[in-house]
């Protein structure tokens, strides 16, 4: 998904401070750059220097403080400064800058004590930079509580806590900062958040929610950058998926702070890139999630292949090999409700190709939302990896013609499917009038499962597999992880429950057995002897 560059509302002139001016709940956001960049550099190489707000800062300070805005969202790479910009505004908020209500209520929130600490310090370093009766106003608190309170201009107190719901119900804040949502725990965080925005309300409070990517898009905080609800701004640093890890141009995207001079350089992520590259695995998939801001997830020790891995199957049409030799075809039926996918494996080429289906009712838009991945199916469904047959049902029969008719009047050599689902298979192929097909039953338990698996990485590692880039097979890959028994053996499993892995069961059937097809030897005839 390419960078949203002016940011998405959904749903002024420069003014001097404690301007009396101020309208309750209307806030210039100008007044808010100014008085950011009256503040000085509390900690790096510039400490002590006055703070300079970059384009994309001020651009989401415009964005997120506009007229009409209850949540601003912010979604960028690690180290853009956005824990620094969020304490510069709450502290504006906590001295009634643009805001003259009586004792102000700010918050901080991050996952655990740690994180919170992190956006305290940046308070009390912005303000060891005030002017030393400005200071007197303050009362810094470090014990077991971390908080500010001011005393001037009606009084304020800003508190930074950990994601315990309990510890806030009750309150009415002015300005709540959410600070790194994707990484919060879920059940806790969404009770925080819930709690913090149902009292926002009460005082015409304000929301930030900034983090980095969450590594799927059934995240919480996913589900804010996908669908917005009315009153959010949105602003989002994320480049287009499957490029490169050290692509300069999409480093730039996520991370824009690196051209003027905030965080890290452009040399220094491209190096990192390269270091990730070259050690694969989670390092990888964290430097895509962390420095990149890309969803991947991070869980890499149990997943069937990571991202990158995948990636090294995709190739561009005109790469892709030509359909030639045996056609390998892996199926996974669904259930009632549920996707059924076919793959199509040409051993003799490498060459893949899976079609997913779901059945009509409900729409791939509602269905999308059901299972946390927004309008993913619908995409799936333009770019052709996604049909719909049937209403309530995929049925079975007239489906698996379907497959078999987009051969173009090719038979497939042989059919691999879950043998828990013998019955339903041998109905099926009678309806489609392929009976005479050889089928091979397959378990997708810890014996068939972990030999599946295993011929499947190997295939993908060895080059042995193209395809053309896939949505389908990118989000099922993601979903995809191994369950592994005492004894090493793995079988495959969805990594959550509304989680769709039925495109990755297929291919890994097809892909398999054409594996074991290439490997097993030729039988040669005998020549005959005459005796």
């Amino acid at each position: 998904m390419p960078e949203q560059q002016g940011g998405q509302t959904y749903g002024g002139s420069s003014s001097s401070f404690l301007s009396p001016e101020k309208i309750r709940g209307n806030i210039d956001p100008e007044t808010v750059i100014g008085f950011l960049q009256s503040l000085k550099i509390p900690e790096g190489p510039k400490a002590g220097e006055p703070l300079r707000l970059a384009e994309y800062q001020k651009r989401f300070v415009r964005g997120a403080m506009a007229e009409g805005v209850m949540v601003g969202l912010l979604s960028i790479g690690r180290g853009n400064a956005k824990t620094a910009l969020a304490a510069g505004i709450a502290l504006g908020s906590l001295m009634g800058v643009w805001d003259d209500q009586p004792r102000r209520e700010i918050l901080m929130a991050a996952r655990n004590r740690d994180q919170a600490k992190t956006a305290f310090q940046f308070i009390c370093g912005f303000i060891g930079g005030l002017s030393e009766a400005e200071q007197e106003l303050f009362t810094i608190r470090h014990g077991s509580k971390l908080e500010v309170e001011y005393t001037a201009n009606g009084g304020g107190l800003a508190r930074c806590i950990a994601a315990d719901g309990k510890s806030i119900l009750g309150g009415a804040p002015t300005l709540a900062i959410l600070d790194e949502r994707a990484a919060w725990e879920k059940d806790k965080g969404d009770t925080l958040e819930n709690a913090i925005l149902s009292g926002l309300g009460k005082r015409d409070g304000r929301a930030l929610i900034i983090s980095t990517s969450a590594p799927d898009d059934a995240n919480t905080f996913s589900r804010w950058m996908d669908e917005p609800p009315p009153g959010c701004y949105v602003q989002e640093h994320r480049p287009a998926f499957g490029l490169a890890a050290d692509d300069p141009e999409s480093l730039l995207i996520a991370n824009p702070g690196a051209s003027e001079g905030i965080g890290a350089s452009l040399e220094w992520l491209v190096a990192q890139a390269r270091r990730a590259i070259a050690r694969g695995g989670s390092a990888l998939s964290s430097f895509r999630n962390l420095n990149r801001n890309e969803r991947v997830s991070i869980e890499n020790r149990s997943v069937v292949l990571t991202v990158d891995e995948w990636m090294s199957a995709e190739v561009t049409p005109e790469a892709l090999p030509e359909r030639r030799g045996a056609c390998i075809l892996g199926i996974d039926l669904g259930g009632s409700r549920s996707m059924s996918a076919a793959a199509y494996f040409w051993p003799e080429t490498g060459r893949l190709e899976v079609l997913g289906t779901f059945p009509s009712k409900p729409g791939l838009e509602d269905r999308g939302a059901a299972d946390g991945v927004s309008g993913r199916y619908v995409e799936m469904h333009g770019r052709g990896e996604l049909i719909t047959m049937g209403e309530n049902t995929v049925p079975a029969g007239p489906w698996l013609a379907e497959v078999v008719r987009r051969l173009d009047g090719v038979a497939p050599a042989c059919i691999c499917g879950d043998r828990f689902r013998h019955a339903e298979f041998a109905e099926a192929m009678g309806k489609a009038g392929l009976a005479r097909v050889p089928f091979i039953w397959r378990g997708f338990g810890w014996k068939d499962g972990s030999e599946d698996i295993e011929r499947f990485r190997r295939a993908v590692f060895d080059g042995e597999v193209k395809t053309l880039p896939s949505l389908l097979l990118r989000s099922a890959f993601a979903e995809a992880v191994t369950l592994i028994d005492p004894a090493g053996n793995a079988k495959l499993a969805k990594a959550r429950s509304l989680g769709r892995i039925d495109a990755a069961a297929a291919a890994i059937l097809a892909v398999a057995e054409g594996a074991r097809r290439i490997a097993r030897p030729e039988r040669k005839a005998r020549v005959p002897t005459w005796v």
